[in-house]
């Protein structure tokens, strides 16, 4: 026996209510051994307990009361709190998958790693609640989680931490314990006299025996074989990663030997313990005859239900280890000393059949018992180990107020202000900033979406002190928490889409004009300053009706006037496309279209026609064409800013077909030469016109100096002969001519 310090820690009074008895365990830690100063065994007389949960709290506190006043007078000692275990059975398991989404390409940062925590711990919890009886108002406490993998983009990655992402994901195991479960226990041992100091979970007290945190590195499973079901825990990368359980174990196997022998569940509970002992065991069957039956006939009557246990254990271990089997496995529990058993399970996870195997005395090393136990098997290691986990760790219910409300919790020595919200139901998006509504809409029939701003985080304070969802939380603190705010909504113009840059250009009476594209919403134009609403329908057009054209450019069309567009008689519906030759003219064009067709066949310009094609002129009436003239196109103030041309090269919206032409027809190879000139007076300067057969009032603009780009009066003054004129006047030799920037109070005239 190792040497003893004499004792001078603190006693542990454990407690191991299980389905078919309690175990009552009291000691002490002296340096890195374990003092059992004593151990009490009693079976319940009835069956108070099913599958690890109480059914009688009455009952169930009359045994612990028994093991306590046993244990006290075995010890000398008065034992007023107790540490105790929640059965595995009863935690529910939970698979997530949460996700966060980033407004912009990333660095992930090891916060917002941290965020996935709480987001997945919600959405288990909400499968909880969905699954549960809604009739019942039961809560459930988050008592451990696990991270299985992350993914980056949707691509699995060890750690996402430090790389650039739009997304990252992971896929997370939770446990929860219901309330009733957890109130069920603690009334049970607050009958007895007794106060919980300590709770934790069956699988952990087990595994804090069974498998050292030296060996937890490795990726091992341990196997806790009761009497309601099996607990199954695992461990990887230095702690316990996940639990499981199975709904079957010892108590299965004295139903079959309660079958078979026609007996009732005590007796058979008896005959099956007797046969691991002896090889042959003798009984009364319910008739009240003397029966006996061998140790391999128990076998043999038990070996398809071992079978069953074996494979759906092996399933387990697999699904709480993502899809894999484990290094190793431990078995402890009377369950798993079934013969076969252990074989079983290797077989079923395909390991070697060594690398299943029982644990029991040579796990307790650091165990010194006061009064040597009869036998040191895997039946003492998860009383024990409820006793160790009060020393390794303080698992434990406490009471938080979190905005006025007082919640309980399970301490599992991490616990944080999310653990916190999360338990008071506190709405998940009210922790982090919420996004303004966002904006989806389709442009040329493709769908697009305009995310809204980010809102401001949740103020959180502990006490008053400033914290955060991650920031730890002990017993009895004061947690505030302003919800978090959603930002503006999404919202855009027309003018601010890609597309809308994106310009037409056109040859209106040789001039080149740019236009911007146009967009159909739902069917109507809609200028740039339009406002997109959700669900808008947005189209733009890649040509320009006349209309339009005419409209863009500020000019006014006599509606006399004859209009063609690539040559050919057009109205204001017809469509002008990229690079189309627009002519707005008081002439009727007469084309040669013998030379035209021999051109086409060498150009195959638009519509049969090139966008440069040549036209020749004929004579009009002076006299109707002066009088149309007054009547026709009147470019409107401001024509140079307004079509985005600079004025001096501005647009002669009015030229008839010949002023139109050029000098030479760079299409037809042929010269067309208008030897005609006059002279004009232009605010009191001679001005010669020449090049043209027809002259008007606008193609003065291009033999003075008058910058119309950068006005500098009200509007301007145009004078012909002393009377107001348009800019389609008809010129002829020695006209007087005024052109001046209209002032407030014009006294020029």
């Amino acid at each position: 026996m190792a040497e003893v310090k004499p004792y001078n820690g603190k006693t542990v009074f454990g407690l191991d209510i299980g389905t078919r008895s309690i175990v009552g365990t009291v000691g002490y830690m002296s340096g890195t051994h374990f003092i059992v100063l004593g151990q009490v065994i009693r079976e319940h007389e009835t069956r108070a307990m099913l599958d690890g949960q109480i059914h009688d709290i009455g009952k169930v506190a009359d045994s612990i009361a028994d093991v306590k006043r046993s244990l006290e007078k075995i010890t000398g000692l008065t034992l007023k709190d107790t540490c105790i275990a929640a059965a595995g059975r009863v935690l529910r398991t939970v698979d997530v998958s949460p996700v966060l989404e980033f407004e912009d390409e990333k660095e992930v940062t090891q916060e917002d790693i941290f965020n996935l925590v709480p987001v997945g711990i919600q959405q288990a919890y909400e499968k909880i609640r969905e699954a549960k009886d809604k009739d019942k108002n039961i809560k459930f406490y988050c008592v451990g989680y696990s991270i299985v993998r992350y993914y980056l983009n949707d691509e699995t990655i060890a750690n996402p931490e430090g790389y650039n992402a739009t997304r990252i994901g992971a896929d997370m195991i939770c446990t929860f314990l219901p309330e009733e479960v957890v109130d069920g226990l603690y009334k049970s041992c607050e009958r007895a006299g007794l106060q919980v100091a300590n709770m934790t979970l069956e699988p952990i007290a087990a595994i804090s025996l069974a498998i050292p945190e030296k060996y937890r590195m490795l990726n091992l499973a341990l196997i806790d074989v009761g009497a309601g079901t099996s607990d199954i825990s695992i461990t990887m990368d230095g702690s316990i990663v996940s639990y499981g359980m199975i709904p079957m174990a010892g108590d299965m196997l004295t139903e079959t030997v309660a079958k078979y022998c026609l007996v009732d569940f005590v007796t058979a509970d008896h005959i099956k313990r007797q046969a691991s002992e002896q090889d042959v065991v003798e009984y009364e069957d319910i008739i009240g005859l003397k029966q006996t039956i061998t140790r391999d006939k128990i076998n043999e009557i038990l070996k398809e239900d071992i079978h069953k246990m074996a494979v759906a254990a092996a399933e387990k271990i697999k699904e709480c280890n993502g899809g894999k089997p484990v290094s190793a496995v431990f078995v402890v529990g009377g369950g798993g000393r079934y013969p076969g058993y252990t074989e079983e399970v290797a077989k079923e996870l395909g390991i070697a059949p060594e690398r299943v195997a029982l644990r029991g005395a040579e796990v307790m090393q650091d165990i010194i018992f006061e009064k040597e136990p009869e036998h040191k098997d895997s039946l003492l290691v998860t009383p024990i180990g409820i006793c160790l986990s009060y020393f390794q760790q303080s698992n434990n219910f406490i009471f938080v107020t979190l905005n006025d409300k007082r919640i309980k919790l399970y301490d599992n020595d991490h616990l944080t202000v999310a653990d916190a919200a999360i338990q008071a139901e506190f709405p998940n998006e009210g922790l982090f900033p919420k996004r303004g509504e966002a904006l989806t809409f389709t442009v040329n029939g493709a769908s697009r979406m305009i995310r809204g701003q980010m809102g401001e985080a949740a103020v959180i304070t502990i006490n008053g002190s400033p914290a955060d969802i991650h920031t730890q939380i002990r017993a009895n603190d004061v947690i505030e928490i302003t919800e978090s705010t959603a930002g503006e909504k999404a919202s855009a113009m027309i003018e601010k889409l890609p597309e809308f840059s994106e310009t037409i250009t056109f040859n209106v009476n040789d001039k080149k004009i740019s236009c911007p594209k146009y967009a159909l919403v739902n069917g109507e134009m809609k200028s740039g300053y339009y406002e997109i609403q959700n669900g808008d329908v947005i189209e733009f057009q890649n040509f320009y009706p006349v209309r339009m054209i005419i409209d863009f450019m500020d000019v006014a069309v006599d509606p006399a006037m004859n209009i063609y567009v690539n040559n050919m008689k057009a109205d204001y519906d017809t469509p002008v496309y990229e690079n189309f030759t627009v002519v707005f003219t008081l002439e009727n064009l007469t084309f040669n279209h013998e030379e035209e067709e021999a051109e086409d066949d060498v150009s195959g310009g638009e519509d049969g026609y090139d966008s440069e094609d040549r036209y020749d002129g004929e004579d009009g009436n002076d006299a109707e064409s002066s009088k149309d003239a007054e009547e026709g196109i009147g470019a409107k103030e401001g024509i140079g800013a307004e079509s985005g041309n600079d004025a001096d090269e501005g647009i002669d919206a009015g030229e008839n077909e010949a002023g139109s032409d050029k000098t030479e027809s760079e299409k037809s190879g042929k010269k067309v030469v208008y030897n005609r000139k006059i002279q004009v007076m232009v605010n009191g300067a001679p001005v010669m016109l020449e090049g043209k057969e027809q002259f008007v009032f606008v193609d003065v603009f291009d033999k003075i100096d008058f910058d119309l780009s950068k006005p500098q009066g009200l509007g301007i003054v145009t004078q012909l002969n002393g009377v107001d004129a348009q800019y389609m006047e008809p010129l002829k030799e020695g006209d007087v001519i005024r052109i001046y920037w209209k002032q407030k109070e014009d006294s020029s005239k």
